[in-house]
């Protein structure tokens, strides 16, 4: 529920100012009405030849600004430059402190060296976030959890866990369904520990598709490890880019006898051909939250797309309170 202690909101609207980046302005607004603020002004242009400027549109001398951008979309370069100059400008005009609020942090599967000669870019971004000025970062589901550790400013790591606990219990309550017949799957190795954590949450037995990736956005299913047969399974991950491991998943779990297929994934990057293997795939329903834009009259009519505007907002107030965000988890 919204912030509706007249005293409160007032003292927040004096110290508070929240602004979007132009990544996800839909989500940004939703989270300052939750707070009770308005959503303030500011000016994003490029110059003729791409180069991006920002400017506050109103002082922000002494306040606690809030920076909302998802480091996503066909132009993730100019939403990460965004991010940095805006930081920037905000540090320059003396606000108190600034927070990024990342929903989605780009770059982040590029988080260790898996071959000779390859960067570490997740290491970079952070390194520039907190060059730019940034005093904190507040993100939701990193891809890989460690990346926590690569800034030197404070993180808070939110989660998406609860949203889709809340969505499939609802869903599939206890009381009609028996969970015995669901399973969750991780579509990989590296996703088991949040596909189990949820599992266990929503009561449902686990699964995992072991898979070989050849390169980049391509990958062959191998095999599943766990009984799906005559069950319906709930595939689990962080994100979805060109969604050609996930649809690989489903058709590999169909071919196991799966009953039906869901899938749910926290950011819905959508590269490519996303759409149309998601289209054509077994899945029966794509659930996402909101933290990258719902693209509207997509090829797909699968897709549906959680909002986290009240998650982000509590977890603002939290931190220009200075309390615990123990009660988001």
């Amino acid at each position: 529920m919204p912030i509706n202690d007249p005293e409160k909101s007032e003292n927040m609207r004096k110290s508070i100012r929240v602004y979007s980046g132009s990544s996800n302005r839909p989500l940004a607004q939703k989270i300052a009405e939750y707070l009770g603020v308005e959503l303030s002004g500011l000016t994003l242009k490029q110059f003729a030849n791409g180069e991006i400027y920002a400017r506050y549109d109103e002082t922000v001398r002494g306040a606690d600004v809030f920076l909302i951008q998802s480091v996503a979309g066909g132009n993730v370069n100019d939403m990460l430059m965004e991010l940095l100059i805006a930081t920037d400008a905000a540090k320059r005009a003396s606000a108190r402190s600034i927070t990024a609020v990342i929903t989605h942090y780009g770059y982040a599967r590029q988080d260790r060296k898996a071959k000779s000669r390859d960067p570490i870019s997740a290491k970079l971004v952070a390194n520039m976030i907190t060059a730019a000025g940034a005093d904190r970062v507040l993100t939701m589901d990193l891809h890989a959890a460690q990346i926590q550790g690569f800034f030197d400013i404070p993180l808070d790591h939110l989660l998406g866990n609860p949203t889709f606990v809340d969505y499939y219990l609802a869903k599939f309550p206890e009381t009609e369904y028996n969970h015995d017949d669901f399973v969750v799957v991780s579509p990989d190795v590296g996703s088991v520990g949040r596909a189990r954590a949820f599992a266990a949450k929503v009561h449902m037995g686990l699964a995992i598709v072991d898979k070989r990736r050849q390169k980049a956005n391509v990958c062959e299913v191998m095999n599943v490890i766990g009984d799906v047969k005559g069950k319906t399974c709930i595939l689990f991950d962080d994100m979805v880019d060109t969604a050609g491991s996930l649809c690989n998943a489903a058709k590999a779990l169909t071919e196991q006898g799966a009953k039906e297929v869901y899938a749910c994934a926290t950011h819905g990057v959508l590269s490519g051909p996303a759409y149309d293997r998601i289209e054509e795939s077994p899945i029966k329903e794509m659930v996402f939250l909101n933290t990258i834009p719902e693209v509207r009259n997509t090829p797909s009519g699968k897709l549906k797309f959680l909002d986290v505007s009240h998650v982000f907002a509590r977890a603002i107030e939290h931190v220009h309170g200075g309390t615990s965000i123990a009660d988001l988890f």
